[in-house]
């Protein structure tokens, strides 16, 4: 008579959202017999490392979460949850940089400051910002959050937000904002504010448009404008204006190129040192209407327009 072969219970499968998270070269907990790199960790690593291009798609102001995360030295910003502040947080507000680069912390009375200019462990900024924020409702009072890579399944910003809430940024001239009670901050946070106030650039928000910010530096003075057109069609808008002569911001001002950011194009003007952000409200009210005419006109480029499409091309900065 032939052996009989030994009966052996078959392993339960798991289910992808059920596949808990181990080394990578550790058997994959699914049972299938290869390394979790292999298996489900293949996925869960690109998910990871996959670069979101428009991170802030969605949310209420996109542009200036742009503008905050990349230009902007000192700010802050109010934010509004979905589902309302929970029990103890009386608020909870956006920061360009807290102090020590703490991804975010939970104050003494409660409140929550999220920083945004850190470096996130995957590439969605807005799920990792998200994972920091709901640690930060959660962490004990007087606490800093220390940053991590989010669950490839965790929630971003657009979940949490309300996409009502108004985003209404406050730029500052300093980093005081981060300790209300300064005779009391330790020394640490003490110096760390006193170099981020050092080199902080002196930078206001226009009022008359949308996301533009003046900023000063020692040579000359520069305005910086995110705005939220698609690429081609806003540079094929800016080579128009730019070949008629009518890209500028007044006398001595120069449209000399633009950044790339998080899936937006932020032109930059430079401006004379004695040029200020009030001198330039009317202009740039101005530059919008001719822009908006400019981005409405479907004809082809002529030769003029697309050698000034060019040089502005070839004055483009990616900055993420």
């Amino acid at each position: 008579m032939a052996k009989k072969r030994p009966q052996t219970k078959a392993k339960p499968q798991l289910i992808d959202g059920e596949i808990p998270v181990v080394g990578a070269r550790e058997p994959c907990p699914c049972g299938s017999g290869r390394r979790y790199k292999a298996c489900h960790g293949r996925a869960a690593a690109h998910a990871a490392t996959e670069l979101v291009q428009r991170p802030f798609e969605g949310l209420p102001g996109e542009c200036d979460w742009v503008a905050l995360r990349e230009l902007v030295p000192a700010a802050t910003a109010e934010l509004t949850l979905r589902e309302g502040l929970p029990e103890g947080v009386p608020s909870v507000t956006l920061a360009t940089v807290l102090p020590m680069a703490w991804p975010a912390l939970r104050r003494d009375d409660g409140s929550v400051l999220l920083g945004l200019q850190n470096d996130t462990a995957s590439g969605d900024i807005s799920r990792d910002l998200a994972d920091t924020l709901l640690r930060a409702l959660e962490a004990e009072p007087g606490t800093p959050v220390q940053g991590r890579r989010a669950p490839a399944d965790a929630p971003r910003l657009q979940d949490l937000l309300d996409p009502e809430g108004a985003f209404e940024p406050v730029v500052h001239s300093g980093f005081e904002f981060w300790v209300p009670d300064a005779e009391n901050a330790t020394p640490e946070v003490t110096a760390s504010l006193e170099r981020a106030n050092a080199a902080a650039i002196p930078t206001v928000k226009l009022t008359g448009v949308d996301a533009a910010y003046w900023c000063e530096t020692p040579d000359k003075n520069h305005l910086r404008w995110v705005m939220p057109h698609p690429e081609e069609q806003l540079l094929d808008a800016l080579a128009r204006l730019h070949a008629a002569g009518r890209s500028s911001l007044g006398e001595g001002t120069r449209l000399v190129g633009s950044f790339r950011a998080h899936g937006l194009t932020v032109p930059v003007w430079d401006l004379p040192s004695g040029v200020g952000a009030e001198d330039v409200e009317k202009p740039a009210a101005e530059f919008a209407e001719r822009l908006a005419a400019a981005l409405a006109v479907q004809e082809p480029l002529t030769p003029d327009e697309r050698r000034a499409r060019g040089g502005l091309t070839n004055r483009q900065v990616t900055l993420s």
